[in-house]
């Protein structure tokens, strides 16, 4: 099902056409109403009339997300408080939050792209959808609700945690879509193994997952997990929140971004410009239609790629490749560069491990040790009478380190532990735990 046709399979020229009207109309807004940005402007000589064509968008100024905190709360709005309708906030943990404003029309646009992710996702009015992402000041519930309701399906607000009672809604309403992180939705499997009762046994038949980087391994188990099709969905709060982008079920290869209201860039993070179509860079997302809170050139610091081929569902907008990893997550490992996400796809690939890990960055001496934390599967724990000096599990040690040699081309100590060794996460899940600076970092 497309929610949209009319606009989801726009020609090429036509979208450009529709983004370029958009793309003024939103600089002469921000120009006009944002110190912050007349500023950039003005350092640059740019004026709003100087945006002619959609390759002019190259000589705007980046936004980055210490510019959010720098103009904490509201020094980024574009829109009075009083037009103001919804806020949401980063959790602020490593200093100021990020604030974000919705005006109605806002609100509006919201549900509306992610209504059309919903449907992209296997979803269509009539079905019932659980809604397992978080509540609150984060973006991921409240936007997933409201889309769902646009697109006419019965939305259950189960936000995260309580994870007996999320088990006993999926047993009672039977839904057929299934929305949250897929770290909480494993451990949501993991509860029903634990009541004896099988997750492929219930009446799921798509999930919707995202907040976190995750492989096409992690993919496999969820589906396998729950006899369900798995789809990515992207967004971000600075340029909306989730519904920025989604897989479409029949393809699940690229995300369908919703182009007449964000327009995607792909930068190198070093030299600041673009790389070629299909090329890994950082994802850059001008908003084309916010009022309270447009963003110009905001980089995500997500890695990814795009492309323009044509996609076997009909749509005609440009896909984004699944987010390989943040910047700011990227491990260095003795001059090697690698994500979290790519020793995940390693992980999954033995099925005597659990889907669930850590990577720990400790200071020995002058070097920095990576160790990485996975569990053993509960029923080759019992195999080995919970035994972790079994001969097993030394050579099992050996296997995954060089199958992670071999793929991520690291060298890194793993260390296998007993099963829920590992903390659950009820939201985004804590990937790395980097005690030089006593922090963590989301997957």
């Amino acid at each position: 099902m497309i929610f949209n046709p009319e606009v989801e399979t726009l020609s090429r020229e036509e979208m450009r056409t529709l983004q370029l009207k958009r793309l003024q109309k939103t600089v002469a807004r921000v120009y006009g109403r944002v110190p912050f940005y007349r500023a950039k402007f003005d350092a640059k000589g740019l004026k709003p009339e100087d945006i002619k064509s959609l390759e002019d968008v190259t000589k705007l100024p980046f936004t980055v997300k210490q510019d959010l905190r720098d103009h904490y709360p509201f020094g980024l709005f574009a829109a009075d408080l009083k037009d103001v309708v919804r806020l949401h906030a980063s959790s602020g943990t490593s200093g100021k939050p990020t604030v974000v404003g919705y005006t109605r029309n806002d609100i509006e646009h919201w549900a509306e792209v992610v209504a059309r992710c919903i449907a992209a996702g296997g979803g269509k009015p009539g079905d019932v959808m659980h809604n397992a992402y978080g509540y609150g000041l984060f973006t991921g519930g409240l936007g997933l609700h409201y889309g769902g309701e646009k697109l006419g399906v019965a939305t259950v607000p189960v936000s995260g945690g309580n994870t007996a009672r999320q088990i006993t809604l999926i047993e009672d309403f039977k839904p057929r879509i299934i929305c949250g992180t897929p770290s909480y939705v494993l451990r949501i499997a993991e509860a029903m193994k634990e009541m004896g009762k099988d997750p492929r046994q219930t009446s799921l038949k798509y999930g919707i997952f995202g907040a976190e980087p995750w492989s096409e391994e992690m993919r496999r188990t969820l589906e396998e997990t729950f006899d369900i099709k798995a789809v990515d969905i992207y967004g971000l709060s600075e340029v909306i929140g989730p519904g920025v982008g989604i897989e479409c079920h029949e393809a699940q290869n690229g995300l369908h971004i919703q182009e007449d209201h964000f327009l995607v860039e792909v930068i190198n993070p070093e030299t600041l410009e673009p790389v070629e179509e299909g090329q890994e860079g950082e994802l850059v997302f001008t908003s084309l239609t916010k009022e309270a809170f447009p963003v110009i050139r905001y980089r995500t610091g997500d890695v990814a790629s795009i492309t323009r081929e044509k996609c076997i569902c009909g749509r005609t907008t440009t896909r984004m490749s699944r987010v390989k990893g943040r910047i700011d997550d990227m491990l260095i490992i003795r001059g090697v560069n690698v994500f979290p996400s790519e020793m995940e796809r390693c992980l999954l690939q033995v099925k005597e491990l659990a889907p669930h890990y850590q990577v720990h960055i400790r200071k020995e001496g002058y070097l920095d040790a990576v160790e990485l934390c996975t569990e053993l599967a509960e029923d080759v724990y019992r195999q080995i009478n919970e035994d972790l000096n079994h001969d097993f599990v030394r050579k099992l040690k050996g296997k995954v380190e060089r199958l992670i040699k071999e793929e991520c081309l690291v060298s890194i100590n793993v260390s296998i532990q007993a099963p829920k060794s590992i903390p659950r996460s009820e939201g985004k899940a804590v990937r790395v735990v980097d005690e030089r600076k006593n922090n963590t970092r989301t997957a």
